[in-house]
């Protein structure tokens, strides 16, 4: 399986400005510049882009760890914060951080944050990144 997504650009680093686009259509011809990556202008940036699908790939690999154990969830809420660092190397993404809210009836702590881990490690979006992955879990009543 292939998914596709584009980029244009056009103009220098700080003045220029591009756009995003997916196959599916979900994105097409979102902007993104200097000022939406750096600071806060109006637009996407590809960290915010990467949090998204790192976000939905842990929700779907958790959904299934736990539905392998016979525990399907409620909901499952995931907000992926992404850092951008610069180093000596120029910029990088230097770590990313989960905050997790989930409802599972009938499943402990332990369980749960066992699932967590797991889907954490291995959803394919993780295993495609080298930064440091970390995680808040919070389990609901």
């Amino acid at each position: 399986m292939k998914r596709k997504a584009n980029a244009h650009w056009e103009g220098s680093l700080k003045e220029g400005k591009g756009t995003v686009s997916t196959e599916s259509g979900v994105l097409s011809q979102q902007q993104y510049s200097f000022r939406t990556r750096f600071e806060d202008g109006s637009g996407t940036n590809p960290e915010e882009l990467l949090g998204a699908a790192h976000a939905g790939c842990f929700s779907m690999a958790l959904s299934m760890i736990l539905g392998e154990s016979g525990h399907v969830p409620d909901s499952i809420d995931t907000n992926a914060n992404v850092t951008l660092s610069e180093g000596s190397d120029g910029f990088e993404i230097s770590a990313i951080h989960f905050d997790l809210t989930a409802k599972i009836p009938g499943i402990d702590r332990d369980k749960f944050l066992e699932a967590a881990n797991a889907a954490k490690m291995n959803c394919p979006v993780s295993k495609a990144l080298k930064p440091e992955i970390t995680m808040d879990a919070r389990l609901e009543d």
